[in-house]
Formats: C-alpha cells, structure tokens, sequence
C-alpha cells in the first residue's frame, strides 16, 4: 500500500522557518518525483517544490525560489521541505505527492513540477504564517 504522510505543519510568525517532513512507503522510491504541493482557501493547488529520486535534481517556482528548499533521504525514503523566510502568503495547507518518472525521456524535476496529475498523495499538514 501507497503511503505518503507529511508532518511539520504548524503556525509560524512572518520571517520565520518550518521543515515539513514526507515520509514514503509502499513504491519504489527511486523511480518516483516527489513533489510539494500547496493550497490556500480559495485557490487552486500549485507546486512549491519538486525533487527528482532518480537523479536528484530540484525544482522551485520564482513564488518560493531561494526561499524553500527540498531535500530527501533516500535510504529512509523521507523528503523534506525547509521553509525560510516565511510570508503569510505562504499560508495553505501543504502536500507531498509522488509520480512515477518516465523512462526513456530524460525528465528532470522540472518537467516532473510541470505535471498536474501526481497519482499519490498525503493528507497534507497545515502551515499558518501570521503577521
């Protein structure tokens, strides 16, 4: 069974830092992106981070660049998210999903956290940043 459970939520004050931690079982981690969605009350979900377990490469949107930094474990299969200089726009509810890359194709993390369809997900951790 697929499992994908984040931690690390919480309420931090602005300017402050959180580490959300994914922890994965149940598929082979190697051959999968792990990605970091995010979604605010009456938005749509967008990708904050995405890291590729295959070749380690890293992706981040200009919203979280220089700010968020992903980061995994590949002998606990754990994947997580640090969260610097936080803005209250940074509030949502965060989640780890994972994708199977594609062979053949030579897909890095940026081509993965340009997909929409991950096909497995976490329950997702609450991240609150007050003014």
């Amino acid at each position: 069974e697929v499992q994908l459970v984040e931690s690390g939520g919480g309420l931090v004050q602005a300017g402050g830092s959180l580490r959300l931690s994914c922890a994965a079982s149940g598929f082979a981690f190697d051959d999968y992106a792990i990605g970091w969605f995010r979604q605010a009350p009456g938005k749509e979900r967008e990708i904050v981070s995405c890291m590729s377990m295959r070749d380690g490469s890293t992706y981040y949107p200009d919203s979280v660049k220089a700010r968020f930094a992903i980061s995994s474990d590949n002998a606990k299969n754990t994947v997580d998210l640090q969260m610097n200089s936080l803005k209250p726009e940074d509030t949502a509810v965060y989640y780890c999903a994972a994708e199977v890359i594609p062979t053949g194709f030579g897909f890095t993390a940026r081509e993965m956290g340009a997909l929409k369809g991950y096909s497995y997900w976490g329950q997702g951790t609450r991240v609150t940043v007050s003014s």
